[in-house]
């Protein structure tokens, strides 16, 4: 039988020889994974002879993950806010630079929320966690991103406020809302054919690209949102780190009063916020 300590470092060698990122990491999440344990625990168990059936469970991990499957889908979650979001091939990861969005908009008071193109949920459940007294909409073409945002938001404890909607964007949308929040497809069709193996193989091109110039949907929210706003609402999406220019451009060309562009931690372009000008 085999160590922990021994099979994650054949695991990390083989990972890395795959072009995994941060080898490392994922050898030891996996192995957290397989062997039913908190990631923080397995350099507890490192020094363990492992169980065979774990062993096997552990290969079969590693073997997918060496062909570029993300360790989210492969260990059914991915974390956000603080939070785990259960995710699959049919959504788009959490990812930690969208918090930069859930920070703007915690910074002012909010009632109603609408989220375009939800996917996972993670940013309108997230806004609901944090603010109990909100509720919200998230709408969004994929009827299995619509499913998965319904169990994220029954996972935690939000789903008597947040009503999730099949829409191809404002399609099906009524009322007014405090707050409009995106994390649009942003991508240019250009740019597919460089980026990386787990996002080009396993997640959902339309939740990555508009198939154009990666702009569409913000010129979009700029001449529908303001239908869709109270008086003294906000717009908040995320962009690509060099989009920051030309999206601000949109929504000034739009009329939209205070446009600015936030950075995320890494001090890169990241949020355009929008307000109602009425």
């Amino acid at each position: 039988m085999t160590t922990a300590a021994v099979a994650m470092a054949t695991a990390t060698a083989r990972l890395r020889a795959a072009g995994v990122p941060d080898p490392a990491r994922d050898a030891r999440l996996l192995l957290a994974h397989a062997a039913s344990v908190d990631a923080a625990r397995v350099t507890l168990i490192a020094p363990e002879e492992i169980a065979p059936e774990i062993s096997e469970r552990y290969e079969n991990l590693i073997s997918l993950r060496a062909v570029r499957v993300p360790v989210s889908h492969l260990v059914g979650e991915r974390e956000f806010y603080g939070r785990p979001f259960k995710v699959s091939r049919e959504v788009l990861d959490p990812r930690p630079e969208t918090e930069s969005l859930i920070e703007a908009a915690l910074g002012a008071p909010f009632d109603r929320v609408l989220d375009l193109g939800t996917g996972s949920g993670c940013i309108l459940v997230t806004l609901l966690a944090e603010r109990a007294q909100a509720t919200g909409t998230g709408v969004d073409l994929s009827e299995n991103a619509c499913l998965q945002a319904s169990a994220n938001a029954v996972l935690h404890g939000v789903a008597d406020r947040a009503e999730i909607r099949q829409s191809d964007w404002f399609a099906a949308v009524d009322g007014r809302y405090d707050l409009i929040v995106s994390n649009p497809p942003y991508l240019a069709q250009a740019e597919m054919r460089d980026i990386a193996p787990e996002l080009a193989l396993h997640e959902p091109s339309m939740a990555l690209t508009d198939g154009a110039d990666g702009l569409s949907v913000y010129r979009l929210i700029a001449q529908q949102a303001q239908g869709y706003l109270s008086a003294e609402g906000r717009v908040l999406a995320e962009i690509g780190w060099q989009q920051g220019d030309v999206v601000r451009e949109i929504f000034k060309a739009a009329g939209w009063a205070d446009v600015v562009i936030l950075p995320d931690l890494d001090r890169r372009d990241r949020v355009i916020c929008a307000k109602n000008p009425a």
